[in-house]
């Protein structure tokens, strides 16, 4: 039997499947990885992602957090790839039970998916530091310089940044998710980021299936590793 047959075989045994995925499932939507430093950012900005999104760099320099922010994390264009479209039918069949999510960018709900824990946030919801009010993506988006609320404050996207907690209710969300799965599929993702990584320890069933286009630190612990693209292997699936 083939890793894609016995996955095949295994979705169509289980009742109460999780999905936890990562940066690969939106970057076979055109979303690119900014861990992966390319030259690009180096022409063009001082200082390396990972700096310019923590929230001291929001705090002291907002307006090249907000010119790369731009550029590089709103990728509005982007649509929903096999992976998302997939873990949507999944969900409508009453299979799958949540998704879990290290991305920002919105595309699982595009595709249908209802149940989705948003780990990192969201570049869609924005709110004002000071007052509270809420705006859309397309605000910040076409805003120039550091985008103001009415009042006067600044528009802070809803997303995670570097040297901030995860949000509580949400993390608690995906630890009884995952710890009720009786199969976890995690796809897209190195298993590098911490706390998120540590999500899978949760995890006590004999069906976790890590789908990643490179190694992992828990592919020895896995029930199943695929090494290809998580669209490729999630739209070879037979719902």
């Amino acid at each position: 039997m083939t890793a894609q047959e016995k996955l095949q075989q295994w979705i169509d045994e289980s009742g109460s499947i999780v999905f936890f995925g990562g940066a690969g499932v939106s970057t076979e939507s055109g979303i690119p990885d900014f861990r992966s430093v390319d030259g690009l950012y180096h022409q063009q900005y001082d200082y390396p992602p990972e700096t310019i999104l923590s929230h001291s760099f929001f705090e002291r320099n907002p307006e090249e957090f907000f010119r790369f922010y731009r550029a590089k994390m709103l990728c509005l264009d982007a649509k929903p790839n096999p992976a998302h479209r997939v873990l949507a039918e999944l969900e409508r069949l009453g299979k799958l039970k949540a998704v879990i999510t290290q991305n920002i960018d919105g595309l699982h709900q595009a595709a249908g998916s209802r149940n989705v824990l948003e780990l990192h946030g969201t570049v869609h919801r924005n709110r004002c530091v000071r007052c509270g009010r809420q705006y859309p993506v397309e605000y910040v988006r076409d805003s120039e310089g550091v985008p103001r609320c009415e009042c006067g404050g600044v528009v802070k996207p809803e997303v995670v940044l570097y040297e901030e907690a995860l949000d509580q209710e949400v993390l608690a969300l995906s630890v009884d998710a995952i710890h009720r799965a009786d199969m976890l599929i995690v796809g897209g993702t190195s298993l590098a980021v911490y706390p998120a990584a540590g999500l899978i320890d949760y995890y006590h069933g004999n069906r976790l299936v890590l789908i990643n286009k490179t190694r992992t630190p828990y592919d020895d612990q896995a029930n199943l590793v695929i090494q290809q693209p998580i669209g490729q292997v999630l739209g070879a699936l037979r719902l």
